[in-house]
């Protein structure tokens, strides 16, 4: 939380500043005023954000008329005040502070930058007179941090940034006098604390006593790049410190999402794009290939044998003919396009213009359509649109925040740290899940529901506000339809009923639904432990129903939003990469919609929704869809039943996959092409929040591989396509013509502010960060009310399969793993397979932690380490879905939510057994990252 909330009010001041009279505005401190005048003033422990300790003494200060020096970090202006910087004494204090850290200081520098090495050369302290103390030895324990307490001046900076900002509360300062010491969970070393490797106490570190592990980055950058991080979808602004095309090291940016906060993928997570491995020429399967086999094609070792180098030319020649001629003789529907949610929003935006005019059928999608689909359908039908209502950082303005589905300090650890923050400034914070999450210790109540009965808790929660009448008759009766439908249902479901449903108490969800319904502003957050199940657009439903009969919506602090998984899921998504949408969800059958975007790209279009993700793969087993091309994303890892995806990407007639690297799906492609990875382009980029920001190259791609945007340009010419764009800035001018939503942002305003938040209709409009607040974007303008009942998960366990298996994310790995295993730090962290099982479940199969584990469905099996781990409920495992070696989505079931077409990764029925075989570690993982690039021995197993 920032000092400047606890600041004194008051009316702005005159007093004398080293002999002459300056302003103050109220609040204001000394040092605050000193820099702003261009008044240097030596300091160390404050730094600009965080709560001021004044316990360096760097920065004292003489005041007329008083006994002793003021540290002018923690000292307030007063009328008439006399205030020296620069006096004799004063400078004498502050030289003498500087000596004696000095003193201390190794005589080789840990880190880039040593504050106190600055300050002492501009203040003019030569070499120190003290004696030095004993040195701590270095603690090179944690793959991520270096701690070399011997740099350490305690200044409490790390302290700080661990416990206020991100509010991990693993570093602290212990013991007394002279034996006073930073210590990280009262552990002996670093790498045994609950450390997430954030790095925020590295970036607020002065003089290297924290700093990046096996000395990296430690040297000065040629450049510096402003953009975002290219993993989750907090969209955290960062700077790129590049030498020699390469990224030395990342720092946190003051963005709106971030405030110069980032996690452990967004600072560590950067060398993936030099890693060896990179693709740098295009390839075609050679001829004399043997047919493609599914899953028996993903032999890593051999995969090299089935491909052969080709110029761009023949490449695209074959990629685009290929398709060309599936198109002309078996017809438009014969052709499907995957685009990415981790390109920009101009290559989002032509990959769906091209599926749509050059493939000439609606058949695209993308990864939303496994993460967050049924949530879109159930805002789009209840709201009338898919986008949140409210920024994450609302929750600091919210009396009560409901976090149900989600785990934030995985997969947006950020996001998380606003959370924390506003529960550490008095918010309610609620969180409902079947795991239990890391911000549950902070929770005001922990539900943990019984996996599948999202529905039966959260009707149980809206019975309880009609029959105690907690809800918002004016809200209702002015702003929404269909409430006595909902009021009807929800009374078949009090508490008492469906408390052995849910595995909550009666009086618990009583408890919760009051709370919730009577704050004065109450906001809900959810992630894709709502989404990914059958019943998920129900789930949804039930939440945009509390909001609704509450009237907690449409204010600062209340609201809906569903956190993005993906750096660029949500600008993906409004840029038309969804089958049923055009660019901001116009329905492509809509006959008014279709007409705007046929005359804005001059060809007829196809006015029948397109196919889902899912039903692309059943339609190529029925021989309809023969050939797709697929940027960015890996569906041979990521889709549901992934045996019978990677037996259907086999079945392909002509696959064309363009990508950074090989993944498991170009294993089974025909023609590969060479892209770029994030730094190595520019483009727009939409967050969770709807902020519109500005990604920029960094560095130039390696070999012959090419930006992303020049290859859908070149594949559409193919196509038949008269395609001339420049660059992305011609084509997010074209976007703003076709989606009102982001009229009035230009591309120059984008360069010059770095991000605006839509919708923003008009040039020069701020943009609206809280939206619904007079009506809503359906033809009515009010809300519906959509009443849910329980369905059960399509499969359960049963005698044969008696475990619930529960997919998910990892913090230090992200989605398929092509880019976190391929980077050191991260691999490092994490780099075997794990499954999370409950302790007393692992030690009724007889097992340990580190022992190998096999799990089994009717679809597939894998073998994987056992990790003892009591977030997840008896009877169930977690599993994340980022290992080659244990692609857990072969166990998954394809069963689809009837509205969003959302597979059921949340829900399946597996057993376990001990013992197995691991698979062969693919291209890479397991440490071997670390062993390409020279970092250190291959990781034991992690249990």
């Amino acid at each position: 939380m920032s000092p400047r909330a606890s600041r004194p009010a008051g009316a702005p001041l005159s007093f004398e500043l080293n002999g002459r009279q300056v302003a103050a505005d109220a609040g204001e401190t000394l040092l605050e005023v000193a820099d702003r005048e261009g008044v240097a003033i030596p300091r160390l422990c404050h730094r600009d954000g965080m709560a001021d300790v004044g316990n360096c003494r760097a920065c004292m200060v003489e005041i007329a008329g008083e006994r002793v020096l003021a540290p002018s970090c923690c000292r307030h202006p007063a009328e008439g005040m006399r205030v020296s910087t620069d006096s004799a004494r004063a400078v004498a204090a502050q030289k003498l502070v500087l000596e004696l850290l000095l003193a201390d200081m190794p005589a080789t520098a840990h880190g880039r930058r040593n504050e106190l090495d600055e300050w002492a050369a501009a203040l003019g302290v030569g070499r120190p007179r003290f004696a030095p103390r004993v040195q701590p030895p270095r603690d090179l324990s944690h793959a991520a941090i270096a701690v070399n307490l011997d740099a350490c001046i305690q200044c409490t900076r790390c302290v700080r940034a661990c416990r206020d900002e991100q509010v991990n509360d693993v570093i602290g300062l212990a013991f007394r006098g002279d034996r006073a010491a930073i210590v990280f969970d009262m552990a002996d070393a670093m790498g045994e604390s609950s450390c997430v490797a954030c790095g925020e106490c590295v970036q607020a570190c002065p003089t290297g006593a924290l700093a990046p592990a096996r000395g990296a980055a430690l040297a000065e950058a040629d450049q510096q790049v402003a953009s975002v991080c290219p993993y989750c979808g907090v969209g955290c602004q960062l700077t790129y410190h590049v030498s020699d095309n390469r990224i030395a090291h990342v720092e946190g940016r003051d963005g709106p999402a971030n405030h110069g906060r980032l996690c452990v993928k967004g600072r560590y997570g950067f060398d993936y794009a030099n890693h060896p491995q990179r693709l740098t020429v295009p390839l075609v399967r050679r001829a004399d290939a043997p047919p493609k086999r599914g899953d028996a094609e993903m032999d890593p070792s051999r995969v090299m044998e089935l491909f052969r180098e080709a110029s761009w030319d023949e490449a695209l020649a074959l990629a685009g003919g290929g398709l060309a001629r599936l198109r002309d003789s078996h017809g438009k529907g014969a052709l499907a396009g995957f685009g990415s949610a981790k390109g920009s929003n101009e290559e989002a935006y032509l990959f769906q213009k091209l599926v749509r005019t050059g493939f000439g059928s609606n058949n695209v999608d993308h990864c939303t359509r496994l993460c967050h689909a049924s949530s879109v359908a159930a805002l789009l039908e209840g709201i009338g649109s898919a986008a949140v209502s409210n920024p994450v950082r609302d929750v600091a303005k919210a009396e009560v925040v409901i976090v149900i589905g989600a785990n934030p300090s995985v997969n947006h650890p950020v996001a998380a740290t606003w959370i924390k923050n506003a529960v550490r400034g008095g918010t309610r914070l609620i969180v409902c899940d079947p795991r239990r999450s890391e911000l549950s210790r902070l929770a005001h109540r922990y539900l943990q529901f019984t996996p599948d009965t999202d529905v039966a808790l959260l009707n149980a929660m809206m019975h309880v506000i009609v029959a105690e009448d907690l809800v918002d008759r004016d809200f209702i009766a002015a702003r929404t339809v269909g409430y006595a439908e909902l009021e009807r249902n929800v009374a078949a479901y009090s508490p008492e009923l469906m408390a052995p449903i849910c595995g909550v108490p009666a009086e618990t969800i009583r408890y919760v639904a009051r709370l919730y319904a009577s704050s004065k502003a109450s906001m809900i957050l959810w992630g894709m432990g709502i989404s990914q199940h059958v019943h998920g657009t129900d789930n949804a439903r039930c939440l945009i129903a509390l909001a609704l009969m509450t009237g907690q919506i449409g204010r600062p602090g209340t609201g809906l939003h569903p956190l993005r998984g993906q750096n660029n899921v949500q600008g993906a998504s409004d840029a038309g990469l969804i089958p049923m949408m055009y660019p901001d969800y116009q329905r492509v059958d809509n006959p008014a919609a279709r007409a705007r975007f046929e005359r804005a790209w001059g060809v007829a279009l196809d006015p029948r929704p397109g196919l889902t993700v899912v039903e692309v793969m059943h339609a190529i087993t029925r021989g309809e869809v023969r050939g797709m091309y697929i940027m960015g994303e890996n569906p041979a890892m990521s889709d549901p039943d992934a045996n019978h995806a990677r037996a259907s990407l086999a079945a392909l007639q002509h696959l064309v996959v363009q990508d950074i690297f090989l993944t498991e799906t170009a294993y089974l492609a025909d023609v590969i092409l060479p892209a770029s990875a994030f730094p190595e382009k520019t483009g727009s980029f939409t967050n969770t929040d709807r902020l519109v920001q500005m990604g920029r190259q960094a560095l130039q791609p390696p070999g012959q591989a090419r930006q992303d945007l020049w290859i859908i340009v070149e594949m559409a010419k193919r196509l038949g396509l008269d395609w001339r764009y420049s660059g992305p800035a011609e084509v997010f001018e074209e976007m703003r013509r076709t989606m009102p939503s982001i009229a009035g942002i230009s591309w120059e305003r984008l360069e010059r502010e770095h991000a605006v938040t839509y919708p923003c209709l008009h040039e020069g409009d701020p943009g609206e960060a809280v939206v619904f607040t007079a009506s809503f974007p359906r033809e009515t303008g009010r809300a519906r009310f959509v009443p849910a009942d329980i369905i059960p998960a399509d499969e359960r366990p049963d005698a044969d399969y008696p475990l619930v298996l529960i997919t998910g994310r990892q913090l230090e790995h992200w989605h398929t793993g092509s880019m976190t295993r391929r980077s050191a730090v991260l691999d490092a962290l994490e780099p075997d397979p794990v499954a999370l099982v409950h302790p007393l479940d692992l030690a009724a199969l007889g097992g340990r932690p580190g022992d190998v584990l096999t799990l089994e469905s009717r679809r597939g099996r894998v073998a994987l380490y056992a990790r003892a781990d009591d977030s997840s409920p008896r009877g169930a495992v977690f599993v994340p879905f980022c290992y080659y070696e244990a692609a857990i989505n072969k166990l998954t079931n394809a069963a689809l939510d009837p509205f969003g077409k959302i597979p059921e990764f949340k829900y399946c029925a597996v057993r376990a057994t001990l013992g197995g075989t691991l698979a062969a570690q693919g291209s890479f993982g397991g440490g071997q990252v670390l062993d390409a690039l020279g970092e250190g021995p291959t990781a034991e197993p992690q249990p």
